[in-house]
């Protein structure tokens, strides 16, 4: 749960919604199997988040990248907090978009 609320690291820091899921992979990843899956799906989702809004970025010099950023921070927020609830509840969630770069 706590990688996927990690996220929310991204609104203080721009890099930051990446490093959280990393590091709770990389400390859960040899002892805690359901924890270290739900971290990756996490930082792959960061991933994603963090290229989509670097290409919405790019898109605000032609004025629709405003509309994207506010759109992908919308649905980050949703999709991380079910992704929280979920696991919480010891269901393992998988991002509905996601880049699965780490694997």
């Amino acid at each position: 749960m706590l990688a996927h609320l990690s996220g929310l690291l991204a609104f203080a820091t721009l890099i930051g919604g990446v490093l959280g899921p990393l590091v709770m992979w990389m400390i859960r990843k040899d002892d805690m199997n359901f924890a270290a899956d739900q971290a990756k799906e996490a930082l792959n989702f960061q991933i994603t988040v963090f290229v989509a809004g670097l290409i919405a970025g790019v898109m605000c010099l032609i004025l629709i990248g405003f509309a994207l950023l506010g759109i992908l921070v919308i649905v980050d927020l949703i999709l991380m907090i079910m992704a929280a609830v979920k696991a919480s509840e010891g269901v393992s969630y998988r991002y509905p978009f996601n880049l699965r770069l780490i694997s």
